[in-house]
């Protein structure tokens, strides 16, 4: 979100940008994994400002998450959404991609890019070993390596027409408006 922030309030300069947001101490992040559920209220005593942004995901999680959605969304100054798509790397264009791995790459919004790209990968590199032949949990290690360099180099290698496309109802930029009003409430 940091990296695609920049580059939104280069275009967009009321959007925040959340990189310098968070260098002035104006914001704290904090990735979280594991089930949201431990997240609802953790942070609660502390009464600031919450903005809270899940994956979409698939059933049966996608309708359990949107239950702690509502959750958080009752409480004051908190905000939390769920992406319409599976995850934030289905925002990333699969040019975005190309450029990072040189691969091509389609995808839909409920796709598991990480996943995908990481299959793709490991079978660029290994013709005499296949991605199913991997234990479940070398294919996790994989999957997340790659959705980690998806979500770094990757969106670097985005472009304003490029999140467009892949965002045309400006999904992201309603979720910064957000961050930004709730940030001038603090």
């Amino acid at each position: 979100m940091t990296r695609i922030s920049t580059l939104l309030h280069s275009a967009h300069p009321t959007l925040p940008d959340l990189a310098a947001m968070e260098r002035d101490q104006e914001l704290i992040f904090l990735p979280i994994g594991g089930h949201p559920r431990a997240w609802l209220r953790r942070l609660a005593p502390l009464q600031l400002s919450e903005f809270h942004l899940y994956d979409g995901e698939m059933s049966p999680e996608r309708e359990q998450r949107i239950e702690f959605v509502a959750q958080i969304n009752q409480r004051i100054r908190c905000h939390a959404v769920l992406t319409r798509k599976r995850s934030l790397e289905n925002y990333l264009h699969p040019r975005a991609i190309q450029a990072v791995a040189n691969i091509t790459l389609g995808f839909g919004d409920h796709d598991c890019v990480a996943s995908d790209v990481a299959r793709r990968i490991f079978d660029s590199r290994h013709a005499d070993y296949s991605w199913k032949q991997l234990t479940r949990r070398i294919r996790v290690r994989l999957r997340n390596r790659a959705k980690h360099w998806l979500n770094t180099s990757a969106v670097e290698s985005m472009t304003i027409p490029l999140l467009q496309e892949r965002d045309p109802d400006g999904e992201i930029i309603s979720w910064l408006e957000t961050i930004g009003q709730l940030a001038e409430t603090a």
